[in-house]
């Protein structure tokens, strides 16, 4: 007992966490019809990596990103469209798994301080000028 003890704390778990699965079957095949991979692979440039954070899913090497690629194959040689894939995503990752997020009360904001602060930096140049040419 004591023995199987000591060699569950000297194991590194690092060493447990290694995937001993292998990859889903279409996360590096690519779709037999053309424009459905072309759909696929569209779709995927605009999913986000929930592993890696600032790659997609297209781009990432991560098992997740690889399980992700197969679930959007899968999907579309069912014949989903890609904008109720994309839906099901987001409902099942949150709206930050999009790198193209929809315009809604919660985002208006991020969309619109650009332009306010572009205003409210034309006004200050403005008056700041006025000044001196009075001056």
């Amino acid at each position: 007992m004591r023995r199987a003890l000591l060699l569950l704390v000297a194991v590194p778990t690092a060493l447990l966490a290694d995937p001993t699965l292998a990859p889903a079957p279409l996360s590096y095949t690519q779709l037999p019809d053309a424009r459905q991979e072309a759909a696929a692979q569209a779709l995927m440039q605009t999913i986000r990596c929930v592993v890696c954070q600032g790659q997609s899913i297209a781009d990432s090497d991560a098992d997740l990103a690889g399980d992700m690629r197969a679930l959007v194959r899968q999907r579309i040689a069912a014949g989903e469209t890609p904008q109720a894939i994309r839906a099901w995503l987001i409902a099942r990752y949150g709206r930050w798994v999009s790198y193209q997020p929809a315009i809604d009360a919660m985002t208006w904001p991020l969309w619109a301080a650009p332009i306010v602060l572009l205003g409210l930096g034309w006004l200050l140049a403005r008056t700041a000028f006025r000044r001196r040419r009075v001056a």
